[in-house]
């Protein structure tokens, strides 16, 4: 059962007021994205990757970020959309393999380049047997439901994940989720939710509290940190 990932990293960074787009921004002397890219590039049962970026980045991208660092398995690079979930979608219609339908396809977001292989593996094969697989953690703080500036109730920590990527889905399923939202002006948070709104089962898979997202400045100084606490800077 073939494999193929989409990566989204059509989003602006807004939030990381850089003055360029954050997935292009240097980590440790490298962009971000190609630290993400990295991790898929070396897994094994990865077939394909399809990249979604905004249109107009797609020859810089495609010159300093796949041809620069000898991204082989970058297969298309695909325009993304005014929304993540329109790139996802986008991503979705691009991929033309044969049998595809059963295929599995996992969407990991581009500037989230610290993903373990082995967790990577387990979403794929959690896929394979079910509905959908997304990657999460329990949450640590205690979460409250507000309205107005008012708590309204604690939910219980134990039944409270924090939602990451990847997530995987059997083509069939994931592309069926997607046309209907589109096609009903529904918009999601992730893609499980998509699926979810089908009456699917999305299965759990235990991620890592380091898998985080790369959204703020802070962050990024947390990625260096993290980098050089690997001793992977300047790879």
């Amino acid at each position: 059962m073939a494999v193929t990932a989409l990566i989204p990293a059509a989003g602006m960074g807004k939030r990381m007021g850089a003055g360029m787009n954050k997935q292009y921004l240097l980590l440790c002397g490298k962009p971000i994205l190609a630290h993400t890219l990295e991790v898929f590039e070396k897994a094994p049962f990865v077939d394909e990757v399809y990249l979604i970026v905004p249109e107009d980045e797609i020859s810089y991208c495609r010159e300093n970020v796949v041809e620069r660092f000898g991204f082989s398995k970058v297969s298309k690079i695909v325009s993304g959309g005014s929304e993540r979930q329109h790139s996802v979608l986008n991503g979705l219609r691009a991929i033309r393999s044969p049998g595809a339908h059963d295929s599995v396809v996992v969407i990991h977001d581009g500037v989230r380049p610290f993903l373990s292989s082995s967790v990577l593996r387990d979403s794929i094969e959690a896929a394979r047997l079910h509905d959908g697989a997304l990657v999460a953690v329990p949450v640590k703080d205690t979460v409250k439901v507000v309205r107005d500036g008012v708590v309204l109730e604690t939910p219980p920590r134990n039944s409270l994940w924090l939602a990451q990527t990847p997530q995987a889905f059997r083509y069939g399923i994931i592309r069926d989720a997607h046309e209907r939202a589109a096609m009903d002006g529904w918009l999601g948070t992730d893609d499980s939710s998509l699926v979810e709104r089908l009456g699917k089962s999305v299965r759990i898979v235990a991620g890592e509290y380091g898998n985080f997202k790369i959204t703020t400045p802070e962050d990024l100084i947390l990625a260096e940190a993290f980098l050089m606490k690997k001793g992977t800077a300047g790879r």
